[in-house]
């Protein structure tokens, strides 16, 4: 692997974005008269992006656009490990965007469409939320055939100790070691609900597969290997549904937790007039209005159509660093794997 990265940093230094750390995917988006480079940094897969990249080209056709995907702890370490020479840094990992924020790696941006957000989806003009994603329970229609869909956690727990054959070996969920999104939601559960721990401990004698991000677990309900995969991203359960058909969506009715998709403009950005431009076009009023369509994530200024009582927004804000806390962080995972990692 460590050849492998390193093959990586060659063939980017060509187009201006040397690395160390681990790349997932990348794709160079020429522009015809190109005098401007815009390299992004993102969690978001290129299959997703690729509408948003494409229109922001549409009206910006001298940017040329470098767009490299990593998960959410590379992105962490890009940034702030290496100090990884990217205009713009997109993550689904909140609470650690919101470090980089807090401990000076980022740029301040003002512009119109900035000052529109409401507070609570920006934070010190630095980071900026532009989608409001929500996590759910992913189902194979196949593997429930029989079953009854639960509705919340209490019932989630219920059916798979009553079912061990259905479900060993065919759940998934984050590793929250190693997924920046899958750590922000485990601690956000562990908030919200007393069952989080027996959750856990269920999945962990079920012998639980762990995963580092929503594409990988869908995939994984599709391809049969999963009976299910717990807090994926709805966005992107949506977009492989609306494709293929197969699955069942399920928001959970006990509480429903929120994420918030943000970009912020790194310390080392080179072009960092060009990524405000990127900030602008995101939140622009035509550009969330089509977003869900597009994309399938869901506009910061919109309404999510699930129920609105269940919902848990994660707000950005210092209470996010809580569980970043060094020694915070070890306990969790500590817990986690003691519950998660049963033999």
């Amino acid at each position: 692997m460590r050849f492998f990265i390193l093959a990586f940093g060659l063939i980017f230094s060509n187009f201006g974005v040397c690395v160390g750390f681990e790349i997932e995917d990348q794709r160079i988006y020429p522009a015809m008269n190109a005098t401007q480079v815009l390299k992004v940094l993102s969690t978001a897969d290129i299959a997703s992006f690729d509408p948003l990249i494409k229109e922001f080209q549409t009206q910006n056709t001298e940017v040329s656009v470098n767009y490299t995907v990593a998960s959410s702890a590379q992105v962490m370490t890009a940034i702030y490990d290496e100090n990884a020479a990217f205009d713009l840094v997109i993550s689904s990992a909140m609470d650690l965007q919101t470090k980089l924020a807090n401990d000076g790696y980022s740029q301040t941006f003002i512009s119109k469409n900035t000052a529109r957000l409401p507070n609570w989806a920006k934070w010190q003009d630095q980071l900026f939320a532009f989608t409001q994603e929500p996590a759910a329970l992913v189902i194979s229609d196949k593997a429930f055939e029989g079953l009854t869909i639960p509705t919340n956690r209490e019932q989630l727990i219920e059916l798979m100790r009553a079912n061990p054959e259905v479900f060993e070996g065919r759940i998934g969920t984050y590793d929250v070691r190693t997924s920046g999104l899958g750590y922000l939601f485990a601690t956000q559960d562990s908030r919200n609900t007393d069952s989080f721990w027996r959750l856990t401990e269920v999945m962990g004698r079920l012998k639980t597969e762990l995963y580092c991000c929503s594409g990988a677990m869908i995939d994984g309900v599709y391809q049969g290997k999963l009976a299910l995969a717990y807090n994926v991203l709805g966005s992107y359960a949506e977009n492989r549904l609306a494709r293929e058909g197969g699955i069942t969506i399920v928001p959970m009715q006990d509480y429903l937790t929120v994420m918030m998709r943000t970009a912020l403009i790194p310390k080392t950005a080179e072009s960092p007039h060009v990524a405000g431009r990127m900030i602008d076009f995101l939140l622009d009023e035509n550009t969330q209005t089509k977003l869900a369509q597009t994309t399938g994530f869901p506009p910061i200024f919109g309404q999510i159509a699930d129920s609105q009582k269940a919902l848990r927004p994660i707000r950005l804000g210092p209470g996010l660093l809580v569980f970043l806390d060094r020694l915070k962080r070890k306990a969790f995972v500590r817990n986690w794997e003691s519950s998660i990692l049963q033999k």
